[in-house]
């Protein structure tokens, strides 16, 4: 079963059963695969439910799965049953890592929980991905990234002040889980070295949730405010925010005094920077409206994708709003080689980039039940 498919990855040699589904625990593995890993991807017999999120369907499977599969092989297995439970065991005597996304208990209720795997596998590192834990108020309770959004305060600063609260519009909950699940395995790897053991990860949504929260929490912890939503705009920075142009919005984010001032130079209002409404960040904070306005007036007579590379090259952080195909097409996405194309398959690559050991694409998503 296992074939190792590189030896160039910095992971190359490393061997992971996955057992996970949906993103958080399919995009930790697809880090571990695009680094040389060899992962090998078991669904249920049903299948990572994610094949039918479509459409858009690519060879019938849905662009969902694509985007989180690739560098995987593919098998099915019931884990209910004890073929399938003592397959899985004759697996892991050669395996260095597992994850898994199950409901917590649901292993244990197999026989084949951390507990028992411990005892067969000690250098085994055991990964567990869940919405809050196996214990406490919400311990074995479901977890789903929108929800971990609404109830860990995500979306309660998501939006405009005068609006609802607001998702933010990808699964970012999930994709930072499977971001902490792959540097804890990476750690927990690490140490492995030096003790020669494994250990049991306890990665949630609930937890990563919160890790999300600055400035927000730090905010909080200083004054004791509950922050509110206010929209593109940055609760300690101004300006930091979207303003309109004559064609398309522009994002500023002016992170100091000195780029305010280069910003007036380039916008040809060197009168204003004599302001005392505008100062400093604490003034232009206490004056946003007032500068907002400004700041409309003045960049009316631009566009966005312009005006943004004009100030970007007078180092003031800009950005014009691009949409999704627009930042895909865009001319430092193709030199930064962000988009994976072989034959069909189009796909994110990796952003972790090592000068001796890249990413590679070594194998497309599986096909359902394709051994």
């Amino acid at each position: 079963m296992w074939q190792q498919q590189s030896n160039t990855g910095a992971l190359a040699g490393c061997r992971v059963v996955d057992l996970s589904r949906v993103l958080g625990g399919p995009f930790c593995t697809q880090i571990l695969g695009d680094h040389g890993a060899d992962v090998l991807k078991l669904e249920p017999p049903t299948g990572d439910e994610t094949r039918q999120w479509g459409p858009p369907f690519e060879d019938g499977l849905a662009s969902y799965f694509v985007g989180v599969n690739r560098n995987k092989t593919g098998m099915t297995i019931d884990l209910a049953q004890a073929p399938g439970q003592e397959f899985l065991k004759s697996l892991l005597v050669d395996a260095d890592i597992l994850i898994e996304n199950f409901k917590p208990g649901t292993l244990e209720k197999w026989g084949i929980g951390y507990e028992t795997l411990k005892e067969l596998f000690p250098k085994l590192v055991h990964c567990r991905i869940s919405g809050f834990g196996a214990d406490g108020p919400l311990g074995g309770m479901p977890g789903y990234d929108a929800c971990a959004q609404a109830m860990c305060g995500l979306m309660s600063v998501n939006g405009d002040a005068q609006g609802e609260a607001t998702r933010v519009g990808l699964p970012v909950v999930d994709m930072v889980t499977g971001l902490n699940a792959a540097l804890a395995i990476l750690l927990a790897m690490q140490e492995r070295s030096r003790s020669g053991l494994g250990q049991f990860l306890d990665i949630t949504l609930f937890d990563c949730a919160i890790s999300l929260l600055h400035p927000h929490a730090a905010n909080f912890f200083g004054n004791g405010k509950v922050p509110g939503r206010s929209g593109n705009a940055h609760p300690n920075i101004s300006p930091y925010e979207t303003v309109e142009t004559k064609k398309g919005p522009l994002f500023l984010a002016i992170g100091n005094d000195r780029q305010f001032q280069t910003l007036l130079k380039v916008l040809g209002a060197e009168s204003l920077s004599g302001d005392p409404r505008f100062t400093t960040n604490q003034d232009r904070l206490k004056n946003r409206p007032a500068l907002h306005a400004l700041l409309v007036d003045l960049l009316s007579a631009h566009e966005a994708t312009t005006i943004s590379e004009t100030l970007l090259k007078a180092g003031v952080p800009a950005a014009a709003v691009l949409n999704v195909q627009q930042i895909l097409e865009h001319p430092h996405t193709q030199h930064r080689k962000m988009v994976l194309k072989q034959g069909k398959y189009r796909g994110l690559a990796s952003p972790i980039k090592l000068s001796r050991t890249p990413a590679t694409l070594r194998k497309l998503p599986p096909g359902f039940k394709e051994n």
